[in-house]
């Protein structure tokens, strides 16, 4: 076992451990924080592949848009950013869905790639990721660019809706 294998081992534990904190806390303000962190340690594992510009992306792109994105329509439309009683539901059938889920991709997946090799492509150019990025992904691309901005001019006229209700005068 290199070095390498153990520092992707510690950072996929950290990510993993941020995505099990972004489910089971019951604040949305730090389900968003642990958002970063997971999102922050999968940047760093593709740092560790020398993947730096699917890095950047990950950071600019996830850290620094749909994380904010969140944080700004929980802001906008006042909800409630403390513990919810409406929200809590029985653990354990969550819990036992997503080990069953896990249980079952795993199996899926060394069955299907268990003894499969892949050898390394070549490595990239910026020239070339923009290229396959836009032709190639241009349709899913565009698509999440227009939901986020469906889910920000949404987040607006919420909070736009609940001012002038309460900026209008009693009749």
């Amino acid at each position: 076992m290199t070095l390498m294998d153990v520092l992707l081992s510690v950072t996929g534990l950290v990510a993993v451990a941020g995505a099990v904190a972004v489910v089971a806390t019951k604040q949305l303000v730090r389900a968003g924080l642990w958002l970063v962190v997971t999102l922050g340690a999968v940047a760093v594992e593709f740092l560790l592949l020398g993947a730096e510009f699917a890095a950047w992306v990950q950071v600019l792109i996830y850290v620094g848009a749909v994380v904010v994105l969140l944080l700004f329509a929980v802001m906008l439309t006042r909800a409630p950013i403390g513990r919810s009683s409406d929200l809590d539901r029985p653990a354990l059938p969550a819990v036992l869905l997503g080990a069953a889920t896990a249980l079952g991709l795993s199996a899926l997946f060394a069955v299907v790639f268990g003894r499969m090799r892949v050898d390394p492509p070549a490595p990239g150019t910026a020239e070339r990721i923009g290229d396959t990025v836009f032709k190639d992904w241009v349709l899913p691309f565009e698509l999440l660019s227009v939901l986020l901005l469906a889910a920000l001019v949404g987040a607006i006229v919420l909070s736009r809706r609940e001012t002038a209700v309460a900026g209008e005068e009693p009749r």
